[in-house]
């Protein structure tokens, strides 16, 4: 099953027309040979992006591990047809291991292969201006109101649009060709991202730039009529994965600045195929809980089982420690299924804390996607009735009760005041067959998802049950003196502590500020001016915003995981920006540490 991305000898042109057809096909191929161990669908990959990784792969062995990132090959294009590209790549000269020299590798890829950050160019966004009328009117401060406005002007510095090369030729990028101008999360983030999208548009909207998010959202609209689902991001490379289904809030918080019914109409189909993406195949778990009540809730399933093409030579590295194919195979999926969660990557999804290779995404029934779901339907159900249509809204608020009796009834944990995720066990039922809930199968380890149930209004309506969550949370230990970390193991991975991250911060707190308790939106303030005041002084120590944040140091940002920090960066100015409009901040109150 292990596919060999290595282009010696020469890939031919039959295996170019062969893997063609296969995509052009639009099947799902299904991997028989490890089965049942790795028995889900897997949508099949392009040649460019075969050819890319193999680049990929000589170019990690030509220029070694310092400063590499796997990522920057798989985003060139072509400059030349595939076939010919790939003749003369396969011309030069490679050493026993398989390294180029440095000088042939750089003049071929100046000769054959574009730059990536080349499909996309800059665009001034056309709702911009330097200072929105009516810009946060809570922040009395003028110190954060000149800071805020310089966050406002980095959706310039992000704006960007598909460059008329890809529109003409499209088979020479993985960029996928979208009409609308998209923000970028910054960095070696060079396209869209898809739950990126949701807090960069809270940002917008704060900023009064209603037709930027308005673009945003048709573009992702766009991805889900094509491929059925939201991708991970507008890469050819990503539609064989989703990410965290934050669509329909995107829908509903523009609705509600605009009250753009085309908007309502426009999404109401894309948002109901997307609800049947996330609970049906492999992503839908039925488990019988422990009243015998059988219950329907989503997992992170990814359609691909090899190496993640944009981390294709971290993925080998972190298999080879396996010995058996059908295990490397296994893994790939659990690899591409925790990025599919957003959290890529974190002791959440393992076994064994101290190795990345005991992934087991999975075999995991996770508390914040089915909040996520949950609210999708309740959202659905919401604009379906804008639109008059009785029979959808009443559909998907039926679905809404049936999946909160079912977190409730499986993922929370009195004895905690909180929702874990629960673990499957080993074996893997069909489609038709139902995981029966055992108590052992919560995992009691603290993560800031334990939480995140207080975000939507099903769970943060109830003031007492509020009250003991969040009391929950503040003996958790997750609130730290920055912000709320991501869980309490220091494993070296990013979705880990000591980083903490804009969407956590941003969902708790809103979550919190939102259910009508005093003392949670005492809390809620802690974190917010926390989380501003760190964001705050590592701009003024760097000049950027940061992807991610140490939660143990005021304005120190995040590290670990399989890239270095990155900065822009589109969450983290859309988070700050909503928590400003939000909460504001007084004129006597200190920004510094």
């Amino acid at each position: 099953m292990d596919r060999v991305v290595s282009l010696n000898p020469i890939i031919t042109t039959t295996l170019f027309i062969f893997s063609f057809t296969l995509i052009m096909s639009n099947t799902m191929v299904t991997a028989g040979a490890c089965t049942p161990k790795d028995s889900g669908p897997v949508i099949p990959t392009t040649p460019l992006i075969t050819f890319l990784e193999g680049v990929q792969e000589a170019a990690l062995k030509t220029y070694g591990h310092k400063g590499f990132d796997p990522k920057l090959y798989v985003d060139m294009s072509l400059k030349q047809n595939l076939s010919t590209t790939v003749a003369a790549f396969d011309k030069l000269t490679r050493t026993a291991n398989g390294s180029i020299s440095v000088e042939e590798l750089n003049g071929f890829l100046e000769k054959y292969l574009g730059g990536a950050a080349e499909d996309l160019v800059y665009v001034d966004p056309v709702d911009f201006v330097a200072e929105p009328e009516d810009f946060l009117p809570k922040v009395k401060s003028p110190e954060v109101r000149a800071w805020a406005l310089e966050v406002h002007s980095l959706w310039k510095n992000l704006s960007r649009k598909v460059s008329g090369q890809v529109l003409e030729k499209p088979d020479f990028y993985t960029l996928l060709p979208l009409e609308n101008p998209v923000i970028i999360p910054g960095s070696r983030f060079r396209e869209v991202y898809y739950w990126d999208s949701y807090w960069v548009i809270r940002g917008l909207l704060a900023s009064k730039m209603y037709e930027t998010a308005k673009g945003i959202v048709y573009n992702l609209i766009s991805l889900i009529d094509e491929f059925g689902h939201v991708l991970n991001g507008a890469r050819a490379y990503y539609t064989n994965r989703s990410q965290p289904p934050l669509l329909s809030s995107m829908v509903i918080d523009i609705y509600n600045r605009t009250h753009d019914e085309t908007l309502v109409i426009r999404s109401l189909p894309a948002l109901v195929k997307e609800h049947e993406f996330w609970n049906s195949g492999m992503h839908q778990v039925n488990i019988m809980d422990a009243d015998g009540t059988n219950h329907s809730l989503s997992r992170y399933y990814a359609l691909w089982n090899q190496p993640r093409p944009e981390s294709s030579t971290t993925d080998r590295e972190t298999a080879s420690k396996l010995s058996n194919n059908c295990d490397k195979t296994q893994l790939y999926r659990e690899l591409a299924s925790a990025a599919e969660s957003g959290w890529d990557f974190s002791t959440r999804w393992m076994r064994n804390e101290s190795d990345l290779a005991t992934l087991t995404t999975t075999s995991i029934i996770p508390v914040d996607l089915n909040v996520f779901i949950l609210k999708m339907e309740l959202d659905i159900s919401f604009l379906a009735h804008v639109v008059g249509d009785a029979v959808t809204a009443g559909r998907f608020s039926e679905a809404s009760q049936a999946r909160k009796k079912a977190i409730n009834s499986t993922l929370f944990c009195a004895e905690m005041q909180q929702w874990l995720d629960y673990w499957l066990s080993d074996s893997n039922p069909s489609k038709e067959e139902v995981y029966t809930w055992r108590r052992s199968g919560q995992n009691q380890k603290l993560f800031a998802s334990n939480f995140i149930p207080l975000w939507i209004e099903l769970f943060n309506s109830d003031v007492k049950m509020v009250d003991d969550v969040v009391l929950s949370l503040q003996n958790s230990g997750l609130v730290r003196s920055f912000g709320i970390a991501t869980s309490l193991t220091d494993s070296g991975q990013q979705w880990d502590f000591p980083n903490g991250w804009a969407p956590l911060q941003h969902m708790i707190a809103e979550g919190l500020v939102r259910s009508g308790s005093k003392h949670a939106r005492c809390v809620a303030k802690d974190i917010v001016v926390k989380w501003t005041r760190t964001n705050y002084v590592a701009y003024k120590k760097t000049g950027a915003m940061h992807e991610k944040y140490d939660v143990e140091k005021c304005g120190g940002f995040g590290g670990g995981g399989e890239y270095i920090p990155q900065t822009g960066f589109g969450w983290s100015n859309g988070v700050v920006l909503a928590f400003l409009e939000e909460f504001g901040w007084p004129e006597d109150l200190k920004l510094d540490c």
